[in-house]
């Protein structure tokens, strides 16, 4: 399958300009680090480092419950702290999905555009 998928990759490429292809190499698949840095070069940047100082913020309060939740010796404080490291914990939780989902997402637009890319060569082939 391997093979195949690169024998495919080297025929489009044929059928490109050299600028076509040069565009069509960088919608290549990203690693994981790749995807995260993607994430900060969209016209939302500003939303995700908001995003992450939220993300920061809410772990160092769930430290700060667990330490005083195991200092606690009145059980109403002990299920206080323990609330409000389970809660911290769920945001925590619900932003990395959040970020997840926005990688994700642009694994889907890059592919879309590679598809585009392709459809778009087919035809002008096919006009000639």
């Amino acid at each position: 399958m391997k093979h195949k998928m690169e024998e495919i990759d080297r025929i489009i490429k044929e059928t490109l300009t050299e600028e076509e292809a040069a565009f069509y190499d960088e919608l290549d698949e990203q690693n994981v680090f790749e995807m995260m840095r993607g994430l900060f070069v969209t016209k939302n940047r500003w939303f995700m480092v908001l995003v992450n100082i939220v993300h920061v913020v809410a772990f160092g309060l769930c430290i700060y419950c667990m330490v005083r939740f195991f200092e606690a010796e009145v059980t109403k404080d002990v299920i206080m702290w323990a609330s409000g490291g389970f809660i911290c914990l769920m945001m925590i939780g619900m932003l990395k999905l959040f970020m997840w989902l926005q990688m994700d997402k642009n694994a889907i637009l890059r592919e879309l555009k590679r598809l585009e890319l392709q459809v778009s060569s087919l035809n002008g082939k096919m006009s000639k």
